[in-house]
């Protein structure tokens, strides 16, 4: 189910994109974020601080989600957003 997610880059640039699920096209209202998925298409990302690590997909939200958490300062999820677990501390 697609969702909206906000967020920064860190040089300051703000996105809002919707993550679609879709392999071809997993991310849709930013061209940088789009190309930041595709950069890590295939590599391992972890889905929380404490893992599982996944290979990061285009029809994976939770994955294509996780690479923009990790490389982004991502402000809010919509509804339908994969949780991440959170670590005490």
């Amino acid at each position: 189910m697609p969702f909206t997610v906000t967020g920064a880059f860190d040089d300051g640039a703000t996105y809002s994109v919707q993550i679609t699920g879709r392999a071809d096209r997993p991310v849709i209202g930013s061209h940088r974020a789009a190309a930041l998925v595709e950069l890590h298409q295939g590599g391992p990302i972890s889905l929380s601080p404490t893992g599982p690590l996944r290979s990061v997909a285009g029809n994976d939200e939770a994955t294509v989600l996780a690479v923009l958490r990790e490389y982004t300062h991502v402000v809010d999820e919509g509804p339908g957003a994969p949780k991440q677990a959170r670590v005490p501390g």
